[in-house]
């Protein structure tokens, strides 16, 4: 324990490396031996009697090589359906492999009915299909086209090649190759789009890694290693700093483990420093099993992921800094895990929280409103914030109700379940707002022995957790996003530019584009 301490007893950083470089440098995996180059164009679908027809930028590589495409579009009868199409070789001197992808309908834009912008979508899933496919065929430089919307193509891409192959032995590992703007002069929005794709890569692999190499020191260390080069301030607290704030409920949770708790604190200043900031909150349980009421063994691996909350807010700031949003940020992350141990919490037991009311822990598998509770009544009372938002995995219900379509979203507020359905809208990475009703807080309250239940009454849990957690924000605009069904393993219909039974990531880019929406009202 001293010497975790001692470790992180001070981690402040202000380095002289620019995080857009750190951020730029990272996408890209190690070099190869030779340069094989790739390229990405698309192709609009066939609409009535006209022909598919290629994105402006397409149109001029199929001039490059003398109508070749164009030709091969015909003869392979590709029809620019979205996400569809193929990879031709040799048809360039430069280029030895093209891939041609469908965008979908030409001038597709917002969707009520979807909630989504179509067009900007499209092209995520257009550019992701092709980047992966090129990768495949092991392309190292892949240059994609923007097909309009060149932020969005660079998330596509970025995205689909990403891949947590740490503990694969090296010549069993897909290589990422290097992306490239292919013949387009907005590079700005390709930079936000890598820089975006980017953060919510870092939160997949932190949710990803298995529970024995990322336990709380670990992740606050790839948390420093992540924040400081960007100059964001990342104080990392140990037992001693968690006992003397009396963190009780948190440390109810974490007394079953060996493995020390952690307190983050970060930081980051993009206006005056007297300016109120955003509070994160995000829930780090680095590993849940359920403590005494111990999960079932076919899914328990999946729960490393239970810091999937935590992963997105520290990939929320590391975007923050490389865009240089004018806001403040401040994030705090308990981190511990959830063991059954000898010194495990017992269900039934009782504390008092910093509020002065009694949490009943009746269920120790639903850890995370415990865990969450006197550090979200801290955090409030320390920073003196304008808004909440909290990311935690802390209910099943999310999962048969939405799937892995968007994440639960409860708020107190109409403003900000606005700009977080905008957001969703923008990102692809959509939110659906469910009940915070009084109904759910009756079900956690009144009992017998205590103020509130971490259970409470009947099925419907992600909203009785909700409804946990609001009684601890008595004023404050607040939100809620129950990530338990999309920051974790998606297994059925994921995102074409995500992988299958991997960690996501999501809503890493919902939450930035929120913030940029609250940074800059005025700006599209």
């Amino acid at each position: 324990m001293n010497s975790v301490r001692l470790m992180y007893r001070r981690i402040q950083c202000a380095s002289q490396a620019k995080c857009r470089g750190v951020v730029q440098r990272r996408q890209y995996a190690e070099k190869c031996d030779s340069v094989i180059k790739g390229v990405v164009v698309g192709v609009y679908a066939k609409e009535g009697d006209r022909q598919p027809k290629m994105t402006s930028s397409g149109e001029k590589f199929d001039d490059r090589v003398q109508g070749k495409i164009s030709d091969l579009i015909r003869e392979t009868g590709i029809k620019g359906q979205l996400g569809k199409g193929r990879v031709f070789m040799n048809v360039d001197a430069e280029f030895r492999a093209v891939a041609v992808v469908g965008v979908g309908q030409e001038g597709a834009g917002f969707n009520d009915l979807e909630m989504i912008d179509e067009g900007m979508e499209n092209v995520r899933v257009a550019a992701g299909v092709g980047a992966r496919a090129l990768q495949l065929q092991g392309c190292t430089d892949v240059f994609v086209d923007s097909m309009e919307y060149p932020e969005q193509a660079a998330e596509g891409s970025s995205l689909a090649v990403w891949r947590y192959h740490t503990n694969k032995r090296l010549p069993t590992r897909i290589h990422i190759p290097k992306l490239e703007l292919y013949d387009s002069p907005d590079s700005d929005a390709w930079l936000r789009g890598l820089f975006k794709a980017e953060s919510q890569n870092l939160a997949r692999r932190l949710s990803d890694t298995p529970a024995n190499q990322m336990t709380p020191s670990i992740f606050a260390q790839s948390a420093v290693d992540s924040l400081c080069p960007c100059g964001v301030s990342v104080e990392v607290r140990g037992m001693d700093w968690i006992e003397s704030k009396s963190l009780n409920s948190f440390l109810m949770v974490a007394k079953g483990s060996c493995e020390p708790p952690i307190i983050l604190e970060i930081a980051y200043c993009g206006t005056a420093p007297k300016d109120k900031p955003i509070l994160l909150l995000g829930k780090g349980l680095t590993f849940n099993s359920g403590g005494l009421c111990l999960r079932p063994k076919d899914c328990l691996s999946m729960y490393r992921g239970c810091m999937a909350g935590a992963a997105a807010c520290v990939g929320v700031i590391r975007a923050a800094a490389a865009l240089s949003l004018p806001i403040n940020i401040t994030a705090l992350l308990p981190l511990c895990e959830n063991m059954s141990s000898g010194m495990a919490a017992k269900p039934g037991d009782v504390v008092t929280l910093l509020n002065g009311k009694s949490l009943g822990f009746v269920d120790v598998s639903k850890a995370g409103v415990v865990a969450m509770a006197d550090p979200l009544l801290y955090a409030q009372a320390a920073y003196k914030p304008c808004m909440v938002v909290d990311v935690a995995t802390v209910g099943y219900g999310v999962c048969p109700a939405l799937g892995g379509s968007a994440a639960g979203f409860f708020s107190n507020s109409n403003f900000l379940y606005k700009q977080f359905e905008k957001a969703g809208a923008l990102t692809g990475d959509r939110i659906w707002r469910l009940p915070l009703w009084r109904y759910f807080k009756e079900l956690i309250m009144p009992n017998e022995t205590f103020d509130i239940s971490n259970r409470g009454r009947g099925p419907a849990s992600s909203c009785i957790a909700a409804a946990v957690l609001h009684e601890l924000v008595p004023c404050l605009d607040w939100a809620h996003l129950d990530i338990r069904n999309v920051g974790m393993l998606t297994r059925y219909n994921p995102l074409p530019y995500l992988l299958k039974d991997c960690m996501t990531g999501r809503p890493t880019r919902t939450i930035v584009q929120f913030l940029f929406q609250i940074a800059c009202p005025d700006r599209k």
